[in-house]
């Protein structure tokens, strides 16, 4: 299995924070700051940067906490306010909604003068140093870079980093050679008038030099850092103990190969050189930009330049994606398949289910010839009132039964070598209520609007964002999520820039991957989501129009759940949408399946 469901390790709570606090107070501080990330700000971390859950007992992959000498707080966003509340001691932690208190906001009105708040250098980005910077200014207070985290000084039993192999990513599945890719991001830096740009980001330094590594679970990414000059060779700081000889002699043609102790030199004899560097503030560690300006380096601030054509799948990768969702769409069918036959008589928990699915994610890669290389996130499986967690994981303590009279949400996806998938549907095991069929149908509207969304260039994902919500708010409903985040090619589930929310902001472009789930949550009761994966297809010329839009085309092909629509809330033009794609199952995804699975399939795709 590439999912565990043991239960978090205990401990967390009011005696480490009691810990924490003494250790602040070792270090003349009144405050210290605990952000969900590590030195490379990534999203999902290795167990040796797992600080927050360390601390908060909190597992979620977005939070953030404060502790001062009196009092602390857990920041969390919509996704996992209930998961928060359930995993962390609420004695002793607040916990705060990350968007409308932001941790600044609340740090501001807790300040006093000649307070001293510490934090990590290597884990808060320029940007997040510069916000809290400001109101401890205002407060009269100082923020104070420590040496050394105090959180690492207590926690005794910290595993050790991470060591797994790095793989080479073919250009038959990347679409590009690295040094064509290289010599792109050199145009850039040329155009922005910068010496070199110093890369952090995990998956920006993976598809740059087409590789991969495991050294995130789930996430096929090597942690390491690059520094790519304007002229000259890159240099890719990395764990030497990850290269095989033949990776090591296949990088070296490229790039330079340091080890990590080696970066901040690096970092500081491009200060002395006087040279331009360009670093993204948002995801580049604080202590980055120290060194750089400490040695005489002139920062130019900008975002990553690998972001954006990494985000703009090339004809290569987007042929990938379709066929990794075609095995990863009949893994799903016959998942479902499965759970129609099984549920109703109660014996399956949620973990069954999860397990089941990984199950039939590997068997069908291999009937397509093709590999699982992994999962992209823990399956979110979740019946009854654990679907209204939206970013739950089951463990062993926290399993229901599938019930009769309950929906079951299920949020999953493969890691395959030609892309990566991430599907949810919502099934109702046994009869559905009249509520739960309008709150589906709701939602399956939205999901539907987006999908069939036609758009001009510069159109960001604010802007389609209200369209995945309209029926629910017209019934004074809503969700507190965003509709669509970005997805990798054999990377990272969630990838910026692009997404559909209320806070996207960049345009959606030629060749992006996003995510298209709206959702409706009841605590306590029951959760729907229903999510397929797009591709921004080229604007084209519509009949009599003025310009040329961009449509979506639909990756994900999984059925969805008849008995949970209320036809009579579908517009004509919805039902054919619904209908045209149940047309199309059996077609894609027949030949993976047996004939007691394609029997099924035409019948919950028929016509409604």
């Amino acid at each position: 299995m590439f999912q565990s469901f043991d239960d978090p390790a205990g401990g967390a709570g009011k005696e480490r924070l009691a810990r924490l606090q003494a250790e602040m107070a070792r270090q003349s501080l009144t405050g210290f700051l605990i952000p969900h990330s590590d030195e490379y700000q990534s999203e999902y971390l290795p167990p040796a940067a797992e600080r927050l859950a360390w601390l908060t007992g909190f597992t979620g992959s977005a939070g953030f906490a404060i502790v001062l000498k009196d009092s602390a707080a857990l920041f969390v966003d919509g996704r996992y306010t209930l998961q928060a509340a359930n995993q962390a001691d609420t004695g002793a932690f607040e916990i705060v909604h990350l968007i409308d208190s932001p941790p600044s906001k609340w740090l501001s009105a807790k300040l006093s003068a000649g307070d001293r708040i510490g934090y990590d250098p290597w884990l808060l980005t320029i940007k997040d140093v510069g916000r809290f910077e400001d109101v401890c200014e205002a407060a009269g207070a100082k923020l104070v870079p420590v040496a050394t985290n105090p959180i690492d000084a207590l926690w005794s039993d910290r595993p050790a980093p991470p060591l797994a192999a790095v793989t080479l990513h073919p250009v038959e599945l990347a679409g590009e050679a690295s040094s064509d890719k290289i010599s792109r991001i050199r145009k850039s830096l040329a155009e922005k008038h910068v010496d070199a740009v110093v890369l952090t980001q995990a998956d920006s330094i993976a598809w740059l030099f087409n590789i991969r590594g495991a050294d995130v679970a789930h996430n096929p990414v090597a942690l390491s850092f690059a520094i790519l000059p304007k002229d000259g060779r890159p240099t890719l700081f990395i764990d030497g103990r990850k290269l095989s000889n033949a990776v090591r002699a296949t990088l070296s043609e490229l790039v330079g190969i340091g080890e990590p102790p080696e970066f901040l030199a690096a970092l500081t004899t491009l200060g002395r050189d006087g040279a331009t560097v360009l670093i993204d503030p948002q995801t580049a560690a604080s202590a980055i930009g120290k060194a750089l300006k400490d040695a005489g380096a002139a920062l130019v601030e900008g975002g990553d330049p690998v972001t954006l054509p990494k985000a703009r799948k090339n004809a290569t990768e987007l042929a990938g994606s379709r066929r990794a969702h075609i095995r990863d769409g009949a893994a799903m069918t016959r998942f479902l398949a499965w759970l129609e036959r099984t549920a109703p008589d109660g014996s399956i928990d949620e973990i069954a289910a999860a397990q089941k699915l990984e199950e039939f994610r590997a068997e069908t890669a291999r009937r397509d010839g093709a590999e699982l290389a992994e999962i992209s996130f823990d399956t979110i499986s979740g019946a009854g009132p654990n679907g209204a967690i939206v970013h739950y994981r089951v463990t062993k303590k926290t399993s229901r039964r599938l019930e009769a009279g309950t929906l079951y949400l299920v949020d999953s996806g493969g890691q395959y070598r030609d892309g990566t998938t991430d599907i949810t549907r919502t099934v109702a095991i046994g009869t559905p209520t009249a509520e739960m069929r309008d709150r589906f149908t709701r939602v399956l509207k939205g999901h539907i609007a987006v999908a069939t969304a036609r758009f001009p260039a510069g159109t960001n994902g604010a802007q389609l964002d209200g369209l995945a919500r309209l029926a629910l708010w017209q019934a004074g409903l809503d969700y507190d999520h965003g509709t669509g985040h970005g997805v990798g090619s054999f990377l990272a589930v969630h990838e910026g820039p692009a997404r559909i929310s209320k806070l996207g902001a960049v345009p959606l472009e030629t060749g992006m991957i996003i995510s298209d789930e709206p959702g409706y949550y009841r605590t306590g009761a029951y959760g729907i989501r229903i999510e397929n994966l797009l591709a921004v297809m080229a604007p084209e010329e519509i009949a009599g129009g003025d310009r040329p839009m961009h449509a979506f085309e639909t990756l994900g092909f999984c059925p969805i759940d008849r008995r949970l629509i209320d036809v009579g809330l579908l517009t004509q033009q919805e039902r054919d949408w619904l209908n045209s794609y149940h047309g199309r199952l059996p077609q894609q995804l027949g030949h993976l399946l047996d004939a007691g699975e394609r029997a099924w399939l035409n019948t919950v795709s028929r016509p409604i």
